[in-house]
């Protein structure tokens, strides 16, 4: 009756499982696709999968550099392939059913080409001109004046006297003997 338990070890699986079957046949299908010898396939990678729950189907993912007007062949091409696909996932991928594929192109990445032609029509945005001579903020500027405390400096908030009971030893005394003068023991904050 003593059942073993499995190790919470590094077995342990941080993500959904439908997130590693995804990754799993995007893998697969992509290595396929590069054993397909079909002209209508070779300017096209598979981008990424989607699985349902049930993993019955699943959307596939893809991106060509033919462009869009070529979607119809590319569509047709791995609808006629989706057979040896799937028989591809179902030798490599330990699941009970392989899903069926459906096929779509990824738009994201179509988009974010269309982004970059629009940012290159438009051309480098010219650089802003510094207010009255000052390339600096104005915080900066008082730092270099010697306007801003310590306690500003360093963001804390803390005097080094709180800061050595956290255990920062700013003021223990080690390491502060300076001979020669232009070590920390030097350099004052006024």
């Amino acid at each position: 009756m003593n059942r073993r338990r499995r190790s919470q070890g590094s077995s342990t699986r941080h993500y959904p499982r439908t997130a590693r079957v995804n990754e799993l046949l995007r893998e697969i299908l992509g290595e396929e696709l590069e054993r397909i010898d079909d002209p209508r396939l070779e300017l096209v990678s598979i981008t990424g999968v989607v699985v349902n729950p049930e993993l019955t189907s699943a959307m596939v993912y893809y991106s060509s550099l033919s462009g869009p007007d070529r979607d119809p062949e590319v569509l047709e091409a791995l609808a006629e392939r989706r057979v040896r696909l799937q028989a591809a996932i179902g030798k490599q991928a330990r699941l009970r059913r392989t899903p069926e594929l459906h096929f779509g192109a990824d738009t994201g990445i179509r988009e974010g080409w269309r982004v970059e032609e629009i940012l290159k029509e438009i051309g480098p945005l010219p650089e802003d001109e510094p207010d009255e001579g000052t390339d600096a903020p104005a915080e900066l500027d008082r730092e270099d004046a010697g306007e801003l405390d310590a306690g500003e400096l360093d963001g804390g908030g803390l005097d080094p006297g709180e800061l050595d009971r956290h255990g920062e030893g700013m003021n223990d005394g080690e390491g502060m003997s300076d001979e020669d003068g232009d070590g920390p023991a030097a350099r004052t904050t006024d």
